[in-house]
């Protein structure tokens, strides 16, 4: 992991936060498959930064190595059932993509007709912003057109 052995390298870090900062952007779109993409990115991202928590060592075997040279299997352990979690997580994601792709000819996903209509009520009830300029609103100079006969 490092020359000396003692800790993680900076490339590994780097590679942890590129492969997440990836897997995030990739969250972020519309499109069924990116999205897996993206899932799959992060939780490798997140695997070695667990394989980073551990200090590296020898086998865990007892017997075969000194106590206190041996790596700690938890980290181990936990990476391999995140494997798992995401290999199921991945085959749904597969399945409801291949759904939309047979329903629809393409994976990408709708607005909700009632997401739409709960931001255009917010909007309409959001307060209008006050002119806290101390003018009113024919002498505003902020205007950017004042209309015809006004002062520039």
């Amino acid at each position: 992991m490092t020359d000396s052995g003692n800790g993680p390298t900076l490339v590994l870090a780097l590679v942890v936060g590129v492969l997440v900062a990836t897997g995030v952007t990739l969250l972020l779109e519309r499109n069924l498959t990116r999205i897996l993409l993206g899932v799959i990115l992060v939780s490798n991202g997140v695997n070695v930064l667990i394989l980073l928590s551990a200090p590296a060592g020898e086998a865990p075997l007892v017997g075969t190595t000194p106590v206190d040279r041996m790596s700690d299997p938890l980290p181990q352990a936990m990476i391999l059932t995140a494997i798992v979690i995401t290999l199921g997580l991945s085959a749904f994601l597969l399945a409801v993509a291949y759904r939309s792709w047979l329903l629809t000819g393409h994976d990408e996903t709708r607005d909700d007709p009632e997401d739409r209509q709960i931001v255009g009520l917010a909007d309409r009830d959001a307060p209008q912003p006050a002119d806290l300029g101390g003018e009113g609103p024919g002498d505003d100079p902020e205007q950017v057109d004042p209309g015809p006969g006004g002062r520039r």
